[in-house]
């Protein structure tokens, strides 16, 4: 059984009962046992491929995309978040929930998170470098955003617009590797999880807006926190319509609308239903985008084969 305390480190999981004790430390960096992030940086993409990939009889080598884009964003998730933990070293041994995090107590030094995030970033390219030269180089792209993010709560109280930006790349990147270019249906898609991302980062956020305050850390839940639902409510509302515009844009059928009002539905609830002063109700509304993102591919997929 995972014991959870206020530390956002899981403990009595799978990397306590079948990693080596010297490999667990880099296994927390990269988060690899806390998968959340992960799906959220994926379904993009795969929304993306879903919306792109025109012959769907061809079963292997749709597997074989979604799967690539599966080991890609697990592998660059975790090489974000050394970024990210290595850019926030200092701010997370102040906040309880992180400072049990491996930098802030002493398990992993820079350097040699330095070093596993090259590792990583390797892994990644050569996955890349599977696709189209244009996918490469959009890909490539991403990593401007990837530096910049961990820096800008520091000096805006939006830096999930930034993460916005950053995490929403595979709506873009899974479309130019079907096709070999961008086209509306994928910008309508990449704005799409910009507002998501506003709205599900602005619902995490809201579990340290107490000890971000003190320490000087920005962010939307602190930005918005007269108005928060209604800043929800509008951020789902943007997301759901412009997914909306995106499969209307390539003409998919009848089941794809269904699944877009699941999926409408799933996000008004997750607003409704929220307690913002409860982290433990706010990570698990956070949490709950993973079936909000199946119920949109399901409709996209649906959409394509019906």
């Amino acid at each position: 059984m995972t014991d959870t305390t206020a530390s956002d480190i899981p403990r009595g999981n799978w990397v306590d009962r079948w990693l080596p004790e010297a490999a667990r430390p880099y296994a927390r960096l990269a988060r690899f046992d806390r998968p959340i992030g992960t799906w959220l940086l994926l379904f993009p993409c795969w929304w993306s491929l879903a919306l792109a990939i025109e012959n769907w009889s061809d079963i292997k080598g749709v597997l074989w995309l979604f799967i690539l884009f599966g080991l890609g964003a697990k592998i660059m998730r975790g090489a974000g978040c050394c970024m990210n933990d290595i850019a926030d070293r200092d701010f997370d041994g102040s906040v309880a929930r992180t400072k049990d995090r491996p930098i802030p107590s002493g398990l992993i030094s820079v350097k040699q998170a330095v070093i596993f995030m090259g590792f990583l970033s390797a892994l990644g390219l050569t996955i890349l470098l599977q696709f189209n030269w244009f996918a490469v180089a959009l890909g490539a792209a991403s990593l401007i955003l990837v530096a910049i993010y961990p820096f800008t709560k520091r000096f805006t109280f939006w830096p999930q617009f930034v993460l916005g930006l950053t995490f929403n790349w595979g709506a873009l990147l899974g479309w130019a590797v079907v096709r070999g270019y961008i086209q509306l249906p994928a910008i309508s898609l990449y704005i799409a999880g910009i507002f998501w991302t506003l709205g599900y980062d602005t619902i995490y956020a809201l579990q340290d807006k107490e000890d971000d305050a003190l320490i000087g850390i920005k962010s939307t839940a602190l930005a918005l926190s007269g108005n928060v639902k209604l800043w929800l409510y509008l951020f789902y509302t943007a997301t759901v319509i412009l997914m909306g515009v995106s499969g209307w844009l390539i003409a998919l059928s009848w089941p794809f609308y269904i699944g877009l009002a699941l999926t409408t539905m799933h996000g008004v609830w997750q607003v409704w239903d929220l307690k913002i002063d409860n982290p433990h109700d706010c990570l698990a509304k956070f949490k709950s985008n993973r079936l909000f993102s199946w119920l949109f591919l399901g409709g996209i997929v649906l959409g394509q084969i019906v």
